[in-house]
């Protein structure tokens, strides 16, 4: 049987109050590997956004509009010391991710929207976690893209490489089809981008922007390391044509110049759904699902799904699994696991016991899964 995890529970009214620990709800849903339980964890969330383990078991949780809290020991807590954020549209307090030697660093990355002359960018800063939990202590922002106005597709998953780097995605800012910010190597907008630990870029190519790692994205709101090394990706299409695609330097992901969706409302999308010199997504979406949250399964706990990526989706209300070696007309064979805890799923971790863990944005509760007992 897995082991025993802590819950936790937030009443959000005028200030923040914990409620004792009471019988939660739990419910079972059928899947590939056998019956899964569904276990609420972190109740009372406004709009969560990211989550992210601790090495004593801690959670920190982000919401959009600038809350990060961190839950641990059966409590409940805001952290302060956070960036002031551009909370409209899309945009807020975004990712939140906890560096492999935070033992001893104790850093804490974010990214973020920022509010920058000629509105507002993807932004990404460091703090680090004061010894109680209560405080960001020396929040810096370290990296700042090009203010853009309006509220969409700031993009902004962070994800640690195996060297210690950091990878930022930003979104193409909602500049649609006809805007080609996302193919300029000079702009922020739509890339990866590659920094150092001290925030300098890690990644450099004559007449590109520095930091500037991959270009041609739209909206990359999953992010994760695969055990090859590599940054894979989910990314948002238009109406069609979200992608999977696993990131290497130097290279152009297409849009807007191809897709394998549509403009809203109808007509098509630059030149097609390919072109020479830009990479072929590994899987797409068609209709879209509007994928967030990305991980590749350990298998520790399901060990038939060792080596799938599992991811959340947005406007379908599912946890999604594909099956790298299982091919599929739109790349990979795909199982939806939906249940009345899915919906509209943002995040999705594997937790160091090897739950999976995810965020219900229309539940504003983060649930754990993990195999029926």
């Amino acid at each position: 049987m897995p082991s025993a995890a802590p819950r936790f529970s937030l009443a959000l009214t005028a200030s923040l109050a914990l409620l004792a620990p009471a019988a939660v709800a739990q419910g079972l849903v059928e899947t590939s590997a056998g019956p899964m339980q569904i276990t609420p964890m972190i109740t009372g969330l406004e709009e969560p956004w990211a989550l992210a383990f601790l090495p004593d078991g801690g959670v920190l949780v982000t919401e959009r509009d600038g809350r990060l809290l961190l839950a641990r020991d059966g409590a409940a807590q805001p952290v302060s010391g956070t960036p002031d954020v551009f909370a409209e549209g899309q945009g807020g307090l975004l990712d939140v991710m906890v560096p492999a030697d935070f033992a001893t660093s104790r850093e804490v990355w974010l990214s973020y929207a920022a509010p920058v002359p000629g509105g507002a960018a993807t932004a990404v800063g460091k703090g680090r976690l004061s010894d109680d939990g209560t405080m960001l202590e020396n929040f810096t922002q370290l990296y700042a893209g090009d203010g853009t106005s309006g509220g969409r597709h700031f993009g902004s998953r962070l994800v640690e490489a195996a060297d210690g780097t950091v990878w930022l995605t930003t979104g193409d800012r909602g500049t649609g089809p006809s805007g080609l910010q996302s193919q300029d190597p000079a702009r922020a907008e739509g890339k990866v981008i590659h920094l150092t630990r001290e925030g300098q870029p890690a990644t450099a190519r004559e007449g590109w922007r520095p930091g500037v790692y991959s270009l041609g994205h739209r909206n990359a709101q999953g992010a994760t390391l695969g055990p090859d090394g590599a940054l894979w990706l989910v990314e948002h299409g238009a109406q069609g044509g979200d992608e999977l695609n696993r990131v290497q330097p130097g290279l152009n992901y297409g849009w807007p110049v191809i897709s394998y969706g549509v403009n809203y409302g109808g007509g098509s999308i630059g030149e097609g759904q390919a072109r020479d010199g830009m990479e072929q997504p590994l899987h797409y979406w068609d209709p879209s699902i509007a994928p967030s949250g990305l991980i590749v399964y350990s298998g520790r706990l399901i060990p038939a799904w060792e080596g799938d990526f599992l991811f959340g989706s947005l406007n379908t209300s599912y946890l999604g699994r594909l099956d790298p070696d299982t091919p599929a007309p739109t790349g990979m064979a795909e199982e939806r696991i939906e249940a009345e805890q899915t919906g509209r799923v943002r995040d999705v971790v594997e937790a160091p016991d090897g739950a999976i863990w995810f965020l219900s944005v229309l539940d504003g509760a983060a649930y754990r899964m993990a195999p029926a007992p």
